[in-house]
């Protein structure tokens, strides 16, 4: 008879233990934070630059330059990049070139 009480409670703890350890909270792999972040002269005004990095791994940056101020030709030069880690492992990279309002993405 001890026996089968010894039996029942360790059975009880075992399935307490199992229920305990389902119900605890999982960590989330979309909860994604901004680990570094850079913003320069982001006024609307000339030139601006900002940078971001993703606690993923996925990485921005941009910055820009006023041409020909004050002109009928007036544009922004910008330049900027954008990557990401896939699921295989890769980093992948897309860079543009905007000058004159001609855009010349880079893929590698």
């Amino acid at each position: 008879m001890i026996f089968l009480l010894l039996f029942v409670t360790q059975v009880f703890v075992i399935l307490a233990l199992i229920a305990g350890v389902l119900t605890a909270p999982q960590s989330n792999p979309n909860d994604i934070t901004i680990v570094n972040q850079e913003e320069v002269n982001n006024i609307g005004v000339g030139g601006y630059h900002f940078s971001y990095e993703q606690s993923d791994g996925q990485k921005r940056e941009e910055t820009a330059e006023l041409k020909n101020e004050g002109t009928e030709n007036e544009s922004l030069s910008v330049v900027g990049s954008f990557s990401f880690i896939a699921p295989d492992g890769h980093t992948y990279r897309y860079t543009k070139l905007q000058q004159n309002h001609l855009r010349q993405p880079i893929i590698g």
